[in-house]
């Protein structure tokens, strides 16, 4: 495309990739299709241990198959992608599918944030209000607060695809990530992005700011209640059951806000790369065994299932 300070009816993109060194690219198909299966089973393993085990038909439960259907989608909308366009060494999207990609990955990213809070709530009122928690956490609720975080989720990706969708972009279409990721794109554009970034700011602060915030206070109020369990293996069942919620606040919280905090230096676009790779891969890969491998309940319900599967097998 000629240099030029004009703009153009942006038809596709050139996604750059991990790595634009072609020695790399076996070695990275490798390890993202093998991560890929570890999250497709894990995450599946975890909707179907939850759904086919009455032991399993709660609250707690419900949430967690949630999340990892969300986990299983988040990770869908950016490494099959990636891994055809390594294996076919064609790295365009479509202008339209860029828009896609960009719509559904905030979806699913805004509806893991809004899930984690949903879930310390869940803990919240099992562990301080014990007594009204089956009134409180009915199917019904738990409907409503899966419903409520969807449509929360679906009102941050689709304002920031709307306000996207009505940017020029300049002569350079080159984005330099794996996939068609927010902020680099704003950084492509000649149009005045003030609106979409403010909506950035707003969104961001709610994602990163006050949910985390609402998560703390959650969890300041759950340690006050643990610690006045008069025994020790009162308390122990009652951290047991937090734990795992926890351990994925953090890895999701601190790998997710690194992209928004790391310097504007010469190889910002790399990090931000690492960062994305952390959060939208890593993360759902990790949590299945985060909730799995100290949690009992689960491997029962895995080990019933297996059981029942062997019966039923010729």
């Amino acid at each position: 495309m000629k240099p030029g300070n004009h703009t153009f009816s942006a038809s596709e993109f050139l996604l750059v990739g991990l790595s634009e060194q072609q020695g790399q690219q076996p070695l990275l198909f490798s390890i993202f299709l093998s991560m890929y299966l570890v999250i497709l089973v894990g995450n599946v393993v975890i909707v179907v241990a939850v759904g086919s085990d009455p032991h399993l038909h709660t609250p707690m439960y419900f949430f967690l198959a949630n999340f990892s259907l969300t986990d299983l989608c988040l990770s869908s909308t950016t490494v099959p992608r990636m891994l055809v366009n390594i294996q076919t060494h064609r790295h365009t999207v479509t202008y339209a599918g860029c828009l896609s990609q960009i719509y559904f990955f905030l979806w699913f990213i805004g509806l893991d944030v809004f899930l984690l809070a949903v879930m310390a709530y869940d803990r919240l009122v099992a562990i301080c209000h014990p007594l009204h928690y089956a009134l409180v956490m009915s199917p019904r609720s738990c409907i409503l607060l899966v419903f409520m975080s969807l449509i929360l989720a679906h009102s941050y990706s689709l304002t920031h695809t709307i306000l996207l969708a009505q940017l020029s972009f300049c002569t350079d279409n080159v984005i330099h990530h794996f996939f068609c990721e927010l902020l680099p794109l704003l950084k492509l554009s000649c149009s005045d992005t003030y609106a979409n970034r403010c909506v950035l700011i707003y969104w961001g602060g709610a994602l990163t700011i006050l949910i985390p915030l609402l998560i703390i206070i959650s969890y300041v109020r759950i340690v006050a209640a643990i610690v006045r369990i008069p025994s020790a293996s009162g308390k122990w069942k009652a951290f047991s059951t937090c734990g795992s919620h926890l351990s994925a606040v953090c890895l999701f919280y601190v790998s997710a806000i690194g992209v928004y905090f790391i310097s504007s230096t010469a190889d910002s676009a790399s990090k931000n790369r690492i960062a994305a790779v952390m959060y939208s891969v890593v993360t759902p890969m990790l949590n299945p065994f985060i909730y799995s491998l100290r949690n009992k309940d689960i491997k029962n319900a895995l080990v019933r299932l297996l059981s029942r599967r062997a019966l039923q097998s010729p």
